[in-house]
């Protein structure tokens, strides 16, 4: 018979589920253990454990392994990998939790829930849809969490006098270790009083609540603003994690919150158990295809309506495309030439044929010439050798004035100049005297 591997890897320890012999994991009873971390490497123990669960149970067909974020993920998966362990899933341990609190109808009638798990190493907030399992809103902080709440105890023990302060790392470690049993004794019990090599650890409830009470309204403050961030309607509160079972955690956050908050029973592992509910097979992917060779690449054939078009229509296309470019060609030269010939009437000829590029740019002429003809009248302005290079590279159109009636030739005088041969003359007009001639005598 076949049996599953459920996993969560927290901080403090590697925790592993399984299924009691003889039942499935769909009767949500399990074989919880847990291995603390130590000084280890969280990724290292979690390939040991499976390891060392695989080799003893052949009957496990699929484990599931939960992560907190994409590093954790990384780290853990690159450690299976180098010891070659391919039959396993990874899920997140949102989705986990909620796949076990859904089986376990905590979460009945709930559609959006915020899940308050607060562990060794932190607190971790995450508002939730149940329906799609979708995460609205999360945040993570490291200013409140089980080590923190520990650090407290231990500190009020070696301020009291009755536990003297531990000479080195391995004595801190241990009286650590016993502020954490002690811790998880109260959540059961009124008070708990502990032996060590140090002295005696004794605490009461009372004192307990009263040390931590900072710390626990801070967290709740910081759930609180996790849910308005959301926006979503949070409707229930989940407790997880081993400081989940502190009775005075639910009564705070109740009050400050305002709705219903669930602790389930062992809060510490249902992250656990759910990786074993979610745990399937993995199945037999099928072998990737071959490369294709280099005869495979080549393009391929022209659709059927291409391969029946003559070849003589392609020779003729190509033919009607080069005409086509040579009569542009034609034009663009053309255009050159009358834009010269248009230079040349007016005097410009000249400077376009022997312009120097050495020569300074210049105003050819500061005065206006005026040409009158009989059929039309142009004032052509002053202009510059860089103005023709233009001209010449995009003509500028000229405004015409046109007449209806034409005007009768003029017949040469002695104030008609021919400036150019072929063109009409020019006449000038005739200046009065500046001073009037003295009037004859009478």
């Amino acid at each position: 018979m076949s049996s599953v591997l459920g996993v969560s890897v927290g901080a403090g320890a590697v925790r592993i589920a399984r299924p009691i012999a003889g039942d499935s994991a769909e009767t949500a009873a399990f074989d919880v253990q847990a291995v603390p971390v130590g000084e280890r490497r969280v990724d290292e123990l979690t390939a040991d454990v499976i390891g060392a669960v695989l080799a003893a149970d052949s009957r496990i067909s699929a484990t599931a392994i939960t992560y907190r974020d994409e590093n954790h993920a990384r780290a853990i998966r690159a450690e299976l990998a180098r010891r070659q362990f391919t039959n396993y899933e990874l899920v997140p341990d949102v989705v986990a939790a909620l796949e076990f609190l859904e089986y376990s109808g905590e979460l009945q009638g709930f559609g959006t829930v915020a899940l308050y798990d607060l562990g060794a190493s932190g607190l971790s907030v995450t508002v939730v849809d149940t329906a799609t399992r979708q995460v609205c809103f999360t945040e993570r902080t490291s200013d409140i969490s089980g080590d923190y709440l520990d650090s407290l105890i231990r500190e009020q023990q070696i301020a009291s006098g009755r536990i003297a302060h531990p000479p080195d790392h391995t004595g801190l470690a241990a009286l650590d270790a016993l502020c954490r049993e002690a811790k998880e004794q109260l959540s059961t019990s009124n008070a708990v009083a502990l032996p060590s090599t140090e002295g005696l650890v004794l605490l009461s409830q009372e004192n307990f609540e009263a040390l931590i009470m900072l710390a626990v309204e801070s967290s709740a403050r910081m759930t609180r603003d996790v849910i308005l961030r959301s926006e979503q309607p949070v409707q229930a509160v989940a407790l997880l994690g081993g400081c989940a079972q502190i009775p005075l955690v639910a009564r705070v956050l109740r009050r400050w919150l305002g709705v219903p908050v669930t602790v389930p029973a062992a809060p510490d592992t249902v992250v656990t158990r759910g990786a074993a509910l979610l745990a399937r097979p993995v199945m037999a992917r099928p072998a990737p295809a071959p490369f294709p060779a280099a005869h495979d690449s080549a393009p391929a054939a022209p659709a059927e309506p291409a391969q029946s078009w003559p070849s003589g229509h392609r020779v003729a296309v190509e033919k009607s495309g080069r005409r086509r470019e040579i009569s542009l060609a034609g034009v663009a030269v053309g255009a050159l030439v009358v834009v010269a010939a248009i230079g040349i009437t007016l005097g410009w000829g000249s400077q376009v044929l022997s312009h120097d590029s050495q020569r300074q740019d210049a105003v050819t002429s500061s005065v206006p010439v005026t040409t009158t003809r009989p059929a039309e009248s142009t004032t052509v302005a002053p202009t510059t050798s860089d103005a023709t290079n233009e001209s010449l590279a995009a003509p500028q159109p000229h405004s015409y004035a046109t007449t209806t009636t034409e005007a009768p030739p003029t017949t040469p005088g002695p104030n008609t100049i021919t400036i150019i041969p072929g063109l009409p003359p020019v006449i000038v007009p005739t200046i009065p005297p500046l001073f009037p001639a003295p009037a004859a005598p009478q």
